[in-house]
């Protein structure tokens, strides 16, 4: 390698570390983001937060209840009609034109990637038969998932209502909801788009994702939403994956959100792996005869640990008592049987249910089994390959 080619080589190291440093606290992350939160996508685990249940405007994240409603209705190949009132609204738009007719993904595409006003406004008269009808729905959606800081009153994000708020921490789990969509996902991270009407003379727009993390900002982003208004400010809800563990980041009111989600995403990076904490199948560490090779785990169990964080692991195991002779037989088994709890340190981070697979009939007459009286109890180091 020639001296010039090292020194680029160490100039750049030495601006990816200026601008990106090594982070191994939480407490280090800067983040210009009045509220902000950073969780883990399969466990929920929250990693990074400030402010993260503090009631704010949000803007056009909002889209993101707006889009899985839609995807959810099961209308997506339905070709839209759009009336004069679906355009006639401030702000980003697609620039729909009265009398055409695009299909209702077509018209989510719009809303995300473009952030389409008046694609909301389309979306939601269709599905919803009216704003009304459709902000009914989201605020529905919303209580079902426990958002329980959030209230809807329009389906695009504008500074229209006082009573159209949400927190960091609710829109992240409205996020983690919409992305365990297949359809959502693909929606979420496309880069681009070409959108056609159906009139008679066909009209093509080509559409660019506004989310500059995923267009060439960040390379292990994978999908986004922007928003913005002059009352909520900068609002941004991101996505990335890289090894095996995907992160889900919502900044609010954040002057500086593609850094704030960066320097969010590169610590957990930095700091976390996702361990698999349980495989399914056999549960093969009881040596009980009555249960010996007859617990089975139906789903692996994966979480996001620091190093440090391994070594603080263990579990307790909650099962019923064999049943007498043939109760089971009889009256059916238990579903689950027990479960698995792991613990980190004080913190209980998963519970894993055991269902029974054999036969049901005891022949055995275990005297220590049978003075139990509810369930029993045993503490065990967590193995993750048993």
């Amino acid at each position: 390698m020639k001296l010039t080619d090292i020194s680029v080589a160490l100039l750049i190291s030495l601006l990816l570390f200026l601008f990106f440093p090594t982070l191994t606290d939480a407490n280090d992350i800067d983040v210009s983001a009045k509220s902000a939160i950073l969780i883990e996508q399969d466990s929920g685990r929250i990693i990074y937060e400030k402010d993260a249940n503090t009631k704010s405007r949000i803007a056009s994240i909002t889209k993101i209840m707006t889009a899985i409603i839609a995807i959810e209705s099961g209308k997506l190949n339905e070709k839209v009609k759009i009336h004069e009132h679906f355009t006639n609204i401030e702000g980003s738009s697609i620039y729909l034109e009265e009398g055409e007719l695009i299909t209702l993904e077509d018209l989510v595409y719009g809303l995300m990637l473009r952030s389409g006003n008046d694609a909301a406004i389309a979306i939601a008269n269709y599905v919803g038969g009216s704003v009304d009808g459709f902000v009914y729905l989201m605020n529905e959606k919303a209580e079902e998932l426990g958002m329980s800081n959030t209230m809807f009153a329009n389906p695009h994000g504008l500074d229209d209502s006082e009573h159209h708020y949400s927190t960091a921490y609710d829109m992240a789990i409205l996020t983690k909801y919409a992305m365990n969509n297949e359809t959502f996902n693909k929606i979420f991270g496309a880069k681009n788009y070409k959108s056609y009407t159906f009139n008679e003379e066909e009209k093509v727009r080509y559409w660019k994702n506004k989310n500059k993390l995923l267009t060439g900002l960040y390379e292990y982003s994978t999908g986004g939403k922007t928003g913005y208004t002059k009352r909520a400010k900068r609002t941004l809800v991101s996505s990335a994956h890289k090894n095996n563990m995907t992160l889900i980041a919502v900044t609010l009111n954040a002057p500086n959100d593609w850094n704030d989600h960066i320097h969010m995403f590169e610590y957990a990076f930095q700091n976390y792996e996702k361990v698999k904490l349980i495989n399914p199948g056999k549960y093969k560490q009881i040596k009980d005869r009555f249960y010996k090779n007859k617990l089975t785990i139906k789903h692996p169990v994966y979480y996001p640990l620091t190093l440090e964080e391994q070594e603080h692991l263990s579990s307790s195991l909650y099962l019923y008592k064999p049943p007498k002779e043939d109760e089971w037989a009889e009256n059916g088994v238990p579903e689950p049987v027990g479960r698995i709890n792991i613990m980190l340190d004080e913190e209980e981070i998963a519970s894993v249910p055991l269902f029974f697979d054999g036969n049901p009939i005891n022949n055995h007459n275990d005297g220590l089994l049978n003075k139990i009286k509810s369930l029993f109890f045993f503490v065990s180091k967590v193995d993750p390959y048993d």
